[in-house]
């Protein structure tokens, strides 16, 4: 595992930019696992820029998001593919046929299947971005006894309902089961890229770096099995995880 420490989150964000842009310019029709949430946004915006200064082209660029809320269209203004338009596909030269994020409407075990095949369509992930939830979770995959390897429907924590509800009018309008996809599948991908902000991650992140044990109920301490992992944090959390590389 590659734990990198930057002096800022705004410097993980551009970090972790310059690795996509790299990719991009290296295998120009790469697939990427993008990911949702308010820690990548900032990383989106440094995208859009060097897209829009002409650093690099994502015209052939396939993307398969990591998860999409059960029960809500994707024109509602709290759904992951409303947030990815917004916050990025609007604003670069992607095809959004090459797009995917699975539906939240209609029957979500096949809904679940269809994101499953994504994740296999054409090979799998050149990279996966990642986000962490405060209780170690990784995309939807919650932390419990027992954790997925493929793509399925989740039912959410209330700890997980109560994070999200920042971004809805009340907490009762948060949706309750998510289409995700599974621990199997994110560890397919070929290199990971985990960023992680703020002291409320101190714990999940410590679980992560600071030792060799795996658990379910960090669903993240699964990325130890993966040969290619980027873990980008800023000083300020990893003095708190006691992280001194």
């Amino acid at each position: 595992m590659n734990v990198v420490v930057t002096n800022s989150y705004d410097e993980s964000c551009a970090y972790v930019a310059d690795m996509i842009c790299r990719l991009v310019n290296e295998k120009p029709d790469c697939k990427l696992g993008l990911a949702t949430g308010g820690t990548p946004v900032p990383m989106y915006k440094k995208l859009i820029e060097a897209n829009q200064a002409g650093k690099v082209d994502f015209s052939k660029v396939r993307t398969v998001n990591l998860d999409e809320y059960c029960g809500i269209p994707a024109t509602h203004d709290q759904s992951y593919r409303y947030f990815m338009n917004t916050n990025l596909f609007d604003h670069i030269n992607i095809d959004k046929a090459n797009t995917y994020v699975a539906s939240g409407m209609g029957d979500p075990q096949a809904n679940a299947a269809a994101l499953e095949a994504k994740v296999r369509e054409g090979g799998v992930a050149d990279l996966q971005l990642l986000g962490i939830g405060n209780n170690g979770h990784i995309a939807f995959n919650e932390a419990a006894d027992k954790l997925h390897a493929t793509a399925h429907i989740e039912k959410l924590t209330e700890s997980t309902i109560h994070a999200n509800s920042r971004f809805f009018e009340k907490e009762e309008d948060v949706p309750t089961t998510a289409i995700t996809m599974g621990m199997g599948d994110i560890l397919a991908a070929k290199c990971v890229v985990l960023i992680a902000t703020g002291l409320a991650k101190t714990e999940a992140i410590r679980g992560l770096v600071m030792d060799d044990v795996i658990t379910t109920h960090n669903p993240s301490t699964m990325l130890k099995m993966h040969g290619n992992v980027y873990v980008v944090i800023d000083r300020e959390l990893a003095d708190a995880v006691g992280y001194k590389g």
